[in-house]
């Protein structure tokens, strides 16, 4: 009975709800439409095809321009070590010393040895010389004769094996003196005084690596080179001779290294395991400041870009299908929108404190982008233009502090 009196009263209440809603919908789109907002005020920025300096950066490693193993040439008890590890050495000096004895008594027996054949040799002659007249006389048969000389010939022969003997002997005993094959700096050693050091595979004792100069190493992806060689070969991208580059290095906590190298070395070979191309940058390195095994980056600077067009990283958006810019055109009216253009990106550059993107397609030279205000736009919303110059110098690097990320 009580729902039968409510009723009539939901009833209305449901009706004046439907009407109320109704309204709010025919009034939604008049107070939601773009024309219902003032323009957003914009800073385009008229793009221009410019020379763009270029530069490539790759992770580098450094080493020693010469790597040399120090090795044992002989067995024996290694008796003392005369350096200090991860010190510098000179070539030539002496490093260690491995126990000589038992070679000093090897090269005295080949000196005996040496001493007994030209004792023999001496005895031979003096033979053969007494026998030769003799023979000439026929006071001896020839056989007797020639027998002599045979003997005094074999104790020539007997005489040259004892010198190379010894000879080997004192080389030997030379080598229990383990010298420094080059200047540069030791790593540690791997055997102490008092191990038994053999000639062989386990004989190695030290490295020595020459850091000046030192060598820059780093690796060019083949995607990597057949974009570059595309580009010059469309004369888009202009690349120095390889002595002609300039190479800096920053190092791991983002300072660059004050001094310049150049490459000396392009493999024309790519590496099956990486992909990849080898290159390598010469450096002085007087002072010690770039270590063997230090991981840096490699910049290589002077090619430049050809009629390229760059805009601001901020005026970059992404979208559903990609990367776009918003320009300043003109509508049907007359008026200032927002277009949206899909864009193809290439290098990203900087110039001053300004991030660059060139745009490899998408865009035309006199397209006004907008820089600033891109985060309240929608494609074709109208738009007010600022005055122009705030940041119009944003995309006109300068001849030189331009670099390309990699």
């Amino acid at each position: 009975m009580e729902f039968g009196i409510r009723r009539p009263g939901l009833l209305a209440f449901v009706s004046a709800l439907c009407c109320l809603t109704v309204i709010a919908c025919d009034r939604a789109p008049q107070q939601a439409g773009p024309h219902a907002m003032p323009p957003a005020e914009v800073t385009p920025l008229a793009v221009e095809a410019k020379t763009i300096p270029i530069t490539f950066e790759y992770a580098a490693q450094a080493v020693g321009s010469k790597e040399v193993e120090v090795r044992a040439r002989v067995g024996g008890i290694l008796e003392k070590r005369l350096f200090r590890e991860g010190s510098q050495v000179k070539a030539g000096q002496t490093l260690f010393i491995i126990d000589p004895k038992p070679y000093e008594a090897q090269a005295a027996s080949a000196e005996a040895d040496l001493a007994r054949a030209e004792a023999q040799l001496s005895q031979a002659l003096r033979e053969a010389a007494r026998l030769k007249p003799l023979a000439e006389k026929k006071a001896i048969g020839q056989k007797e004769y020639d027998d002599a000389v045979s003997n005094s010939e074999l104790a020539a022969a007997g005489v040259k094996s004892s010198n190379a003997k010894l000879r080997e002997a004192r080389l030997n005993l030379g080598y229990t003196r383990v010298a420094a094959p080059i200047s540069g700096f030791t790593s540690r050693a791997t055997k102490s005084e008092g191990s038994l050091v053999t000639a062989g595979t386990d004989s190695l004792l030290t490295t020595i690596s020459q850091n000046d100069p030192i060598w820059v190493q780093f690796n060019i992806s083949e995607n990597e080179k057949l974009r570059i060689d595309r580009a010059i070969a469309e004369k888009k991208l202009v690349w120095p001779r390889a002595d002609a580059i300039d190479v800096t290095v920053r190092l791991a906590d983002g300072s660059t290294l004050d001094r310049h190298g150049h490459i000396n070395f392009n493999d024309t070979r790519i590496n099956a395991a990486t992909g990849t191309y080898e290159t390598r940058a010469e450096f002085p390195n007087g002072d010690n400041a770039l270590k063997p095994g230090q991981f840096v980056r490699a910049i290589l600077n002077g090619a430049v870009r050809r009629d390229a067009l760059a805009v601001p990283q901020a005026a970059v958006m992404d979208g559903p299908q990609g990367k776009f810019v918003y320009v300043a055109a003109r509508d049907k009216d007359g008026k200032d929108v927002a277009t949206a253009k899909p864009v193809t990106l290439g290098d990203w550059i900087t110039a001053g404190d300004n991030n660059l993107w060139i745009v490899e397609s998408g865009l035309a030279a006199g397209d006004r982008v907008i820089v600033d205000g891109v985060a309240k736009l929608m494609p074709g919303a109208p738009i007010r233009l600022a005055q122009a110059g705030a940041t119009s110098s944003a995309a006109s690097p300068g001849p030189a502090g331009s670099s390309a990320v990699k």
